[in-house]
């Protein structure tokens, strides 16, 4: 990915969703350009407008966090929008090679610790796993398995969320807010390549789902970023029916980049039973593939 392009494209987006009114600034009755002029944010940064248009042209190496933090205001950024920027402007200058974690291995390569496959076993009120920031699943519990079953049933979704959600027509069955779960899946991947801009696995990714879905290629060109760690979402499961749940993403510190994320429903609600149902379901779908693994052998006897 081209940062000049990535630091440009994100700095016009965000200056095109300010608004003169939320800026604290006259709106005026000339403006031919959505948001704020290259002017305007310059004024409430502090800095000239040439400078400010040098960093727009995706100019950031080099530049201080000071004038990031400037950035940050005068654009109104989130605290997702301000990681984003400065992992583009330690891109731009290479300082992000020190700072970045070490490559991550692909999802075949990376093995969960014994431990932490035992935690993920030892949650059974609800779904368990861990991703990363391309939304491989990378180690799950039974529940969680059971729970996103399409995603595993369909081998072209290579157990990645983003692929499921954007290629596997069943996803918009599963949520029922599919627009929702579209956009905070790409935010989540787009702040993935500002953390990590040289991850090949994630350019593929991207060029598939760019080249695959007209949904995925016009939400990564909003530019939009996020952090995904604490919520309700709704689904629904085509065994148990519709579920609401509450749901805790952790960063593992052991593991930078990746995330554990635990799904868990309201104490006496339908979706508590609903949960129960589904452990059932998944008990019985285990056994069942047990003993069809079992049958070529005991045929052999």
């Amino acid at each position: 990915m081209d940062n000049r392009e990535e630091c440009r494209e994100f700095l016009t987006s965000r200056r095109a969703k300010i608004t003169p009114e939320q800026a604290g600034l006259p709106t005026g009755s000339r403006r031919r350009v959505p948001g704020l002029r290259r002017s305007e944010v310059a004024a409430l940064a502090d800095m000239s407008v040439e400078y400010y248009s040098k960093l727009e042209r995706g100019n950031l190496a080099g530049v201080s966090p000071a004038v990031l933090e400037a950035l940050a205001r005068a654009l109104q950024l989130d605290d997702a929008e301000r990681a984003h920027l400065v992992n583009l402007a330690q891109a731009a200058d290479g300082s992000d090679a020190l700072t970045r974690p070490r490559r991550r291995h692909t999802q075949e390569q990376w093995k969960p610790h014994r431990s932490l496959q035992w935690t993920l076993d030892a949650v059974t009120a609800g779904p368990a796993f861990v991703r990363n920031g391309r939304m491989d699943i990378l180690a799950a519990n039974q529940l969680f398995r059971a729970f996103y079953a399409d995603v595993y049933t369909t081998p072209s979704n290579q157990q990645n969320l983003a692929r499921f959600t954007f290629l596997d027509p069943a996803s918009r069955r599963f949520y029922p807010d599919w627009d929702a779960f579209a956009d905070i899946t790409v935010a989540i991947v787009r702040a993935e390549a500002g953390r990590n801009p040289h991850d090949k696995d994630l350019h593929e990714l991207v060029g598939e789902l760019c080249t695959r879905s007209d949904g995925f290629r016009t939400r990564w060109g909003a530019h939009n970023v996020r952090h995904h760690s604490t919520g309700t979402k709704h689904f629904h499961h085509h065994a148990v029916g519709d579920l609401s749940l509450a749901f805790e993403g952790l960063e593992m510190a052991a593991a930078p980049g990746l995330t554990l994320t635990i799904y868990t429903a309201e104490p006496g609600s339908p979706s508590e039973e609903g949960l129960r149902l589904l452990a059932t379901w998944a008990a019985t779908q285990e056994a069942t593939h047990r003993r069809h693994s079992r049958q070529p052998a005991d045929s052999r006897r």
